[in-house]
């Protein structure tokens, strides 16, 4: 063999660089999630249903708005979407996967663990993309006409994913995964119907005062403001960061990676 072609097949070990690493993981992490039935009706066909009974039946129940009910309440599911795929699923999913050893296992990857994390809410975001791309054309069909600020609705978007995301994570680390499972789920039932995530804080009452600290208040407000008035919701937005400093405290306490 020549000089010029003796080192052509040599071996080359060493890692992937970081970037491809990070978007490895989180195409992977996002095949799963789509792929999991309970995972994808939480995803998507419960804010559908939600959005669409809420739509047909808001007269029959006596719900009433300042704007049409569709205008109301498609911003809201938004919000319920984020919020079932950034906390929910995120949660049960992770449990589950502490419970099997696989995150001690890719914590000890190449990948590296702040890897990992980024990894995961990548695919979140990929994830809720797919969520809007669904969601937003059945809200269009009911008669939804959004009056849009693209910016605040992708900084409610971000912020409610990352304040979610750190509750979840907590979550999942601190529990064992058939309690994560039970207290995901119980989460959220109780944020949904009395968390003003898919309802406007109006519809509480007083307790609208209450509930509007909750980060499911802050972001069914933001994503209202932004798709049905137009408008950043810097006081909404400042609360999610505030529950997202909370999530990583609570995360980095308490995650155990088996």
């Amino acid at each position: 063999m020549s000089a010029a072609t003796s080192g052509t097949y040599a071996p080359n070990p060493g890692a992937a660089p970081v970037a491809r690493r990070v978007l490895a993981q989180a195409g992977m992490e996002s095949r799963l999630m789509l792929r999991n039935g309970e995972q994808l009706l939480l995803a998507v066909v419960i804010p559908v249903i939600v959005l669409v009974g809420g739509v047909l039946g808001a007269d029959r129940i006596g719900l009433e708005f300042s704007r049409p009910a569709v205008d109301v309440l498609t911003p809201g599911v938004l919000a319920l979407a984020v919020m079932s795929t950034a906390f929910t699923s995120l949660a049960i999913a992770t449990g589950f996967e502490r419970r099997y050893g696989v995150i001690k296992r890719l914590g000890s990857s190449p990948l590296s663990r702040t890897g990992l994390l980024v990894g995961k809410i990548l695919a979140l975001l990929l994830v809720e993309v797919l969520q809007v791309a669904v969601i937003a054309p059945v809200g269009l069909a009911l008669g939804w006409e959004p009056e849009i600020s693209v910016v605040g609705a992708l900084l409610a978007v971000v912020a409610g994913t990352a304040a979610f995301a750190g509750l979840g994570l907590a979550l999942a680390g601190a529990l064992r995964a058939e309690a994560t499972l039970a207290a995901a789920n119980l989460v959220y039932l109780l944020l949904l119907a009395g968390g003003a995530v898919v309802l406007p804080m109006s519809a509480y009452g007083d307790f609208g005062d209450v509930v509007r600290w909750l980060p499911s208040g802050a972001l069914g407000n933001a994503m209202r403001d932004a798709l049905s008035e137009s408008v950043v919701a810097w006081r909404d937005l400042g609360v999610l960061v505030a529950w997202s400093g909370v999530g990583a405290v609570l995360t980095a306490r308490t995650f155990k990676w088996e």
